[in-house]
């Protein structure tokens, strides 16, 4: 067991390492954090991250891990997810800081305030239209990238496919028109193809 993974029902950024783990065979205690509720901000859940956020990766040593796509990458370490060269380990750090510049800030609020806390919407109303505009910019960029490619980088399917992919298909829930970007429709068909893939509600419950 690799240590302890502090996370929330339905994220995007905390589905990243628990598929990780799932489709590597890897296992970590599974230690469920009610974000709505406020458990981020006790004293209790700050006393193991200052931060406050989830996920969080407790190694088996004690030591602390935040940022989804880095405990993703230490989770996918010495296994066939982590790319073998360092031309496609670049790619993918390239499409993970991708991720969470160009995909993440702009799908995570529009998803969240939409479809998380809909009665939150109006009050989120005036950002919406900048999020999905930004939003949209991002996947077209992805979309160029994956026309002619099956995956993110030159290794095949990666933890840098996990990461691009944490907050893309959820990005319906959030007003996002994946029907514009055919590329990347027929990407996620092939990760929700590969070998242990199991979707976000099946990967995080609460106990």
């Amino acid at each position: 067991m690799l240590g302890t993974l502090h996370y929330t029902l339905g994220s995007g950024n905390s589905f990243k390492p628990a598929l990780v783990l799932r489709q590597t065979g890897r296992t970590c205690r599974m230690h469920y954090v009610d974000v709505l509720a406020g458990a981020t901000r006790e004293p209790a859940f700050l006393a193991v991250n200052p931060r406050g956020q989830v996920p969080y990766l407790v190694t088996a040593d004690g030591v602390g891990l935040g940022e989804s796509n880095a405990i993703a990458w230490y989770l996918a370490e010495g296994t066939p997810l982590m790319p073998a060269t360092p031309l496609a380990r670049a790619q993918a750090v390239q499409w993970m800081i991708f991720e969470q510049t160009a995909l993440e800030p702009h799908i995570s609020p529009a998803r969240f305030f939409t479809h998380i806390v809909p009665a939150q919407r109006d009050a989120h109303a005036a950002q919406i239209p900048g999020w999905l505009d930004a939003g949209h910019a991002g996947l077209a960029l992805l979309d160029r990238h994956l026309a002619a490619r099956d995956w993110v980088t030159d290794h095949g399917y990666s933890v840098a496919d996990i990461a691009v992919y944490g907050y893309t298909h959820l990005a319906g829930e959030g007003g996002f028109e994946l029907d514009r970007f055919p590329a990347v429709r027929r990407w996620m068909d092939r990760v929700r193809a590969t070998p242990g893939y199991a979707d976000v509600g099946t990967l995080l419950t609460a106990p």
